[in-house]
């Protein structure tokens, strides 16, 4: 399979003498995830600068309807850069694990999709699938195999509601725990079990901390009236607490809650949950379909504005995790 131009391998010097990437050798058992950065991102790498790995489901037919899906990359890549670091968005392409992509490879992300959680990524390396749409999951365990450190996105999955009976956990949460990057986002989304996604945060040694904010973000909301453990006033702050991490393969979560002006009313939008989530209920619709189901009955009860809410926090969110990029690479 042919390797699109301008990239690098994380792993090119694992190559023996004369051999290219067409005619790479079985790779040994245990070795992380073989990645594929752009030339930008693997020189700043390469130099100690600031990096910041993105999913790309909420760009694509998964996530945001479209035109706004591409206004959130613009103005994600966009909020990064203009904070001093380099957007690293990851993507499955070709059955080729992206890190970091071109300006003319942007509308690929943009369309047709399928989903590529932390445990798909090697199927669909393996059946060359020709995009798959990184989640939370895998963006995190990507970012970690590239030896990037810090990761933004918008909101987190976590424990759905009736978990006890269901065991329904999103594979977010192992990932938060099992590679050593910062993610940040605006909490996790409101309808999962809030209170049982910072129980398994903290019983998994996950430090939770507030961006300038006590309370832990519930998505459109700033606050959900559960508290965070610990609150950080600025990314040097978040450096020091990255470098002290008591595990060695850990990571660390920094809630930025939505700026006030693009907040949704808490009252309107817990109505719609519990309807929705009723819904979801009678009509048997579980695990990965109840994201997609909820946000549609959310942005068709809200006209619309769920929408732009959405971008606000997703752009902020990449601003902050700008900052935090450079100090690590500062520190």
């Amino acid at each position: 399979m042919a390797i699109p131009t301008g990239l690098s391998s994380a792993r090119s010097a694992e190559l023996p003498p004369g051999a290219t990437d067409n005619t790479r050798p079985r790779r040994t058992l245990g070795v992380v995830i073989d990645v594929r950065c752009s030339d930008e991102v693997r020189d700043t790498l390469a130099a100690g600068g600031a990096v910041v790995a993105m999913e790309s489901t909420i760009f694509s037919n998964l996530g945001l309807p479209a035109p706004a899906n591409a206004e959130a990359l613009d103005r994600c890549l966009s909020a990064v850069r203009d904070r001093g670091g380099v957007p690293a968005v990851t993507a499955v392409l070709d059955g080729v694990v992206r890190v970091g992509l071109d300006s003319a490879e942007h509308g690929r992300i943009l369309g047709a999709a399928r989903k590529a959680a932390e445990r798909d990524v090697p199927v669909a390396v393996a059946q060359r699938w020709e995009f798959g749409a990184t989640t939370v999951s895998a963006s995190v365990a990507i970012a970690a195999a590239a030896g990037i450190s810090v990761f933004a996105t918008g909101g987190l999955g976590g424990v759905h509601r009736g978990s006890e009976l269901t065991g329904d956990i999103s594979a977010d949460l192992d990932a938060l725990a099992s590679h050593r990057v910062v993610s940040v986002s605006a909490g996790a989304k409101a309808f999962l079990d809030l209170p049982r996604t910072l129980e398994y945060l903290e019983t998994a040694g996950v430090p939770v901390l507030g961006w300038q904010h006590d309370w832990f973000p519930a998505f459109y909301t700033r606050s959900s009236g559960l508290p965070v453990a610990h609150r950080v006033e600025t990314a040097a702050e978040v450096a020091r607490v990255f470098d002290q991490l008591t595990r060695a393969d850990s990571g660390l979560l920094v809630t930025v809650p939505i700026p006030e002006r693009d907040e949704l009313d808490a009252t309107e939008l817990d109505a719609v949950l519990d309807a929705a989530l009723s819904d979801c209920a009678a009509s048997g619709i579980t695990g990965a379909a109840v994201t997609p189901f909820v946000l549609d009955r959310i942005g068709r009860a809200t006209d619309g504005r769920s929408v732009p809410a959405n971008l606000a926090l997703a752009e902020n969110n990449a601003g902050v995790a700008g900052d935090i990029a450079v100090a690590i690479a500062a520190n």
